[in-house]
């Protein structure tokens, strides 16, 4: 699990088939992206499974040959609209199926939240409390992958798991403990979406390299806030 969290910006990547074949059958394109999320979470899940390759290796192979069996499906004028979003305006009827998904990735987390800790912090006592872990690892895989597809509507399969990463990385500077660490994290994600697309419909700018620009730039300000906290002297 820790390791297919590493790996996780690549992880959207895989999509990019899936996209291509979509628009090529005149089929939504996420549609596509769906499948071949899914497909490829399972497939990366078997072969760690089967070869004892660790996630990151198996990762980087899929989303190698993803990327480059997607350009060559995905048709030229949308391409750029594929790697980093920017598909037509966002329908009510797709509004309600993100809404829909994001409850459900919710209520999955909720569900699985101790056995996944318990398999990311320890896994000899996991292991020794009878737990699962493979398939805890491919539950963890599938409800990533689909937290993947909720944000490659707007940043693309390039920028998709930017929103993973950076928000991360911004409360990790913040706290160790978890509950404040998976708080702070939604805030930044949704704060630079907010942001990002009112940018970028204010300044005529593409959705998906404005809204990761704003995730970036909230990990900067992170940075120099706490860097210059620490320098202020203990009374």
């Amino acid at each position: 699990m820790r390791r297919m969290s590493l790996a996780g910006d690549a992880v959207s990547h895989i999509a990019l088939p899936g996209l291509g074949i979509a628009l090529l059958l005149g089929i939504h394109p996420l549609v596509g992206a769906a499948i071949t999320l899914l497909l490829g979470a399972v497939l990366i899940w078997r072969l760690e499974r089967q070869t004892g390759l660790d996630t990151q290796t198996v990762v980087g192979v899929v989303f190698t040959a993803s990327l480059a069996l997607g350009g060559l499906l995905t048709p030229s004028e949308d391409l750029i609209a594929a790697l980093f979003g920017g598909f037509r305006g966002l329908s009510t009827l797709e509004f309600v199926l993100a809404l829909g998904l994001t409850v459900a990735i919710l209520i999955a987390l909720r569900h699985w939240k101790d056995q996944f800790i318990l398999n990311l912090f320890s896994s000899e006592l996991a292991s020794a409390t009878g737990l699962n872990r493979s398939r805890i690892d491919l539950v963890f895989s599938l409800i990533f992958t689909m937290t993947i597809l909720v944000g490659l509507r707007f940043l693309g399969t390039l920028l998709a798991g930017a929103l993973v990463v950076i928000p991360a990385a911004v409360a990790r500077q913040w706290t160790s403990r978890l509950s404040p660490f998976l708080g702070i994290s939604a805030l930044i994600s949704i704060g630079s979406v907010a942001f990002g697309m009112a940018l970028a419909a204010n300044l005529r700018l593409s959705q998906g390299p404005a809204v990761v620009a704003v995730a970036a730039g909230a990990f900067v300000f992170s940075l120099l806030v706490r860097g210059r906290l620490q320098t202020l002297p203990t009374p």
